[in-house]
């Protein structure tokens, strides 16, 4: 039975009313949402804007669909059901030998969740998107069809649904390559470097020698030292050992007060972060939990940006001239004096998507948390906007809150592919913002 709450996302805005659904069985045929709005898979709701959420719909809440249907320990296929998150796809698969072949920057998300985002990793320059990675997963129509979409088998419905933001159906199950792993720990290298040039100059042989790579950035760092931060590399490493979940995870327990992250404050953690280890670079054994999802260790930390909450700002610029991109953003930033401390910056590989609306490509991707402001916020990201834009670059539609339509389809030129695709009752906050009322009639 469908029950009406009042829903946000990750960032905790755009806040919304609709009706929600849980699903149990993968064969059941969609339910009647009795014609109050349109439909739209929920997982988690880890996506940091509004493509997670349909004011006045019905979202399908899919974790009820929750079961491995079966696995290959010789080639590492694992066929679940997707409301499956990718810490119970490890906690199953890594005492096996196998782990995920891309994970983003957080564990809590469910596999139909990290296809309709087509999510991407510290590792894109080698494996590419988790789409780069899916065999295959049955798409349910409103209408009641079914249809196993592959490479080989309805190709067109699985690079519509691969990063399709959930908008061409609901993804019940879904069969995913995995990767074999000699045991949970990694080989970590963190190396502290004192400007962005010098970021690039780390980043090639990295990238060369290292599986995972990604940087944190000081964003109020200025002059010689702007763009200054921590690079972090890593390699699986070859020590076996039994995989245990991570415990201990501390919690926000309050919605923090709207004056704690400000220039100040956020200087202050920089500096201290920036300067946390000796030596220039620091090697040791780690497990994977930490190294791949560090926030993941303090439950609710979406709190620490008060009950006005926050929007992530995900870009990527082609390579050619990008650090000259990025050095523009870091210096609009810096002088807009907002407190960001969760910038990562990292660069894309060439290994193209299965996904027509994925959001890699090779470049340089900057993500930013900005505490909501108001309206200095907005003008902030409209100005990275104009950046962007002018490098020929794109925004990540699955952190995004407020993007105009137009650098939408700046972002993805052929965006209007998806439209044929998308179903007739599926709709989000974000694609009626971006598209509109772009219809066209749905393929059979």
């Amino acid at each position: 039975m469908a029950r009406t709450s009042s829903a946000e996302s990750w960032g905790r805005l755009p806040r919304c009313r609709q009706s929600e659904l849980d699903l149990h069985w993968r064969g059941d045929p969609l339910p009647d949402a009795g014609g109050t709005g349109p439909l739209l898979p929920y997982g988690l709701g880890r996506s940091y804007g509004d493509s997670c959420l349909v004011d006045g719909g019905t979202l399908l809440r899919t974790r009820g669909l929750d079961r491995f249907v079966s696995f290959d320990d010789r080639t590492g296929l694992l066929r679940c059901e997707a409301g499956v998150t990718l810490d119970e796809v490890n906690r199953f698969s890594l005492p096996r030998g196998w782990f995920l072949p891309v994970v983003p920057g957080t564990r809590f998300v469910t596999v139909g969740g990290a296809i309709a985002n087509d999510v991407h990793g510290k590792n894109h320059h080698r494996a590419g998107t988790f789409g780069c990675h899916v065999e295959s997963f049955e798409l349910v129509r409103s209408d009641g069809s079914r249809r196993r979409c592959s490479s080989s088998e309805n190709a067109d419905w699985f690079g519509a649904t691969v990063g399709g933001l959930g908008l061409t159906g609901l993804v019940t199950e879904a069969t995913v390559r995995l990767r074999r792993v000699a045991g949970p720990f990694i080989a970590q290298e963190v190396v502290r470097f004192g400007s962005l040039s010098e970021f690039f100059e780390l980043n090639c042989p990295s990238e060369r020698d290292f599986e995972y790579t990604v940087a944190w950035i000081d964003c109020l760092a200025r002059g010689r030292s702007l763009g200054r931060g921590l690079y972090i590399r890593g390699n699986h490493a070859p020590e076996p050992g039994e995989a245990k979940p991570a415990t201990g995870r501390l919690a926000v327990p309050f919605d923090a007060p709207s004056f704690a992250l400000n220039p100040l404050t956020v200087g202050l953690f920089n500096a201290v972060w920036y300067r946390r280890q000796l030596r220039r670079t620091a090697r040791g054994l780690v497990r994977f939990e930490p190294f791949f999802w560090p926030l993941d260790g303090v439950r609710g930390w979406n709190r620490v940006y008060g009950k006005r909450g926050f929007f992530q700002y995900q870009s990527v610029v082609p390579m050619t001239g990008c650090e000259a991109v990025v050095r523009d953003m870091l210096e609009a930033i810096a002088r807009s004096r907002q407190a960001s401390f969760l910038s990562v910056l990292k660069t894309f590989g060439a290994k193209a998507s299965p996904g027509w609306l994925s959001f890699p490509r090779p470049g340089a991707t900057l993500a930013l948390d900005f505490a909501n402001c108001g309206e200095s916020t907005l003008a902030l990201m409209r100005t990275l906007d104009g950046i962007v834009s002018a490098a020929g670059g794109a925004l990540y539609p699955a952190k995004d809150a407020r993007t105009t339509p137009e650098m939408f389809r700046l972002s993805f030129p052929g965006w209007e592919r998806i439209v044929p695709y998308v179903d007739p009752r599926f709709s989000s906050g974000f694609w009626r913002r971006v598209a509109g009322d772009a219809r066209a009639e749905s393929r059979p």
